[in-house]
């Protein structure tokens, strides 16, 4: 039986699961504007543990969400994240931070699914994918323009989902486009994707593993 515990800390989202054998026990996020991170992310944790009668002690693997995302905020989800897997010799588990997004949007039964997190300006970071959550592009760090994604609006409905889609939706007037700019990566869709890490021992280098940032650290972000 595998317990695995699941932490997403990319965007102001601070959210945690809690999952045994890919069946979610409980969730625990905050779906705010602010970053919480160092203040919350150890008592939901702590609090995820309690109210499921588990301990650290019982837990099978930690999941992280790999970025992109913010700086700060993958710093902190995955020094955790580490910290917990050295201390019970568990191992780690990462999860695209994107494609979990992506998951969210299956409901509006797209063509293809674009999520997007926001970068700075109008810089977002992204992918593509088909209607199956299967990726059809590379994750870029782009600057948004009208003409941005139009080979795939002509082809069909393209659901935009998001911090970064609140962006694309004041240039973008398409009528295939579909935006869910209020969607933020959580916890929930990466239990899925840890569960079958998981169970292919497809598993990370607890001393080396780093985020994946995509673009270098900027001062003051």
């Amino acid at each position: 039986m595998g317990l695995i515990l699941s932490l997403e800390t990319a965007t102001t989202n601070c959210s945690v699961a809690l999952s045994r054998d890919g069946d979610i026990l409980k969730v625990i996020e905050d779906m705010g504007k602010n970053y919480s991170h160092a203040e919350r992310l150890h008592i939901y944790v702590t609090r995820l543990l309690e109210e499921t009668g588990c301990s650290h002690a019982d837990l099978d693997a930690v999941a992280i969400s790999r970025g992109p995302g913010s700086y700060t905020g993958l710093r902190i989800g995955v020094s955790t994240a580490k910290g917990f897997c050295f201390a019970q010799n568990i191992p780690l588990i990462a999860i695209d931070t994107l494609t979990s997004l992506a998951m969210q949007a299956q409901g509006h039964n797209p063509d293809f699914i674009v999520p997007m997190l926001d970068a700075r300006r109008m810089e977002v970071y992204s992918a593509v994918y088909d209607g199956n959550v299967d990726q059809v592009r590379e994750i870029r760090a782009e600057i948004l323009n009208e003409g941005s994604f139009a080979e795939y609006l002509e082809q069909g409905n393209v659901v935009f989902i998001g911090n970064g889609a609140a962006k694309f939706r004041e240039i973008c007037d398409h009528k295939n486009a579909v935006f869910m700019v209020e969607a933020l990566p959580s916890a929930r869709e990466m239990v899925a994707f840890a569960e079958a890490k998981y169970k292919k021992s497809d598993i990370e280098d607890v001393a080396y593993f780093e985020p994946f940032y995509l673009k270098d650290f900027i001062a003051g972000r």
